[in-house]
């Protein structure tokens, strides 16, 4: 590889990865426009295994507006990203996948407002698909594969004497 390609191919890293970034952002801040604006124009998203739906990203961001109203904190750690570029019609680099787990710690709402303790997190594994467009790379699916979820275990109240 000359220089030339091994630069461009770590930009393309950086580029990709920013978009893995800025999809938690969005969502951990219910930017919705934000989160739309990330995919292709065909661009789906399937939350099915974590409970949710599966759909376009006008649709899934619908769904995850309204959903994510039970969480009002709430914080996405994407890790262990494995990336790989792939060929399209012929040409190497236009299409990525990441592998990267994740843990999602939450916070119900209306739960005790003088903590702010997560008392929900899950975590599992994100399949994300990319596409390098005119406007640069957006995603063209993602899947989410929940592995685990636990909730706050609260003491059991005392009896009464």
């Amino acid at each position: 590889m000359t220089q030339r390609v091994e630069l461009a191919t770590v930009m393309d890293r950086l580029a990709v990865d920013d978009i893995v970034t800025e999809y938690a952002v969005a969502v951990d801040d219910g930017d919705w426009e934000a989160y739309r604006r990330l995919f292709t124009p065909d661009g789906r998203a399937d939350y099915r295994s974590a409970g949710g739906i599966e759909g376009d990203a006008a649709e899934v961001s619908g769904w995850l507006a309204q959903s994510m109203q039970l969480f009002p904190m709430r914080q996405h750690l994407i890790i262990n990203r494995l990336l790989r570029f792939e060929i399209l019609d012929g040409d190497t680099g236009d299409t990525a996948r990441i592998q990267a787990d994740y843990v999602n710690p939450m916070r119900f709402a209306g739960h005790d407002a003088a903590s702010t303790a997560p008392d929900f997190v899950c975590g599992g594994r994100y399949a994300f698909g990319l596409l390098r467009t005119d406007e640069g790379w957006r995603l063209r699916a993602v899947v989410v594969q929940e592995k685990w979820r636990r909730t706050a275990q609260h003491p059991p109240e005392p009896a009464p004497s």
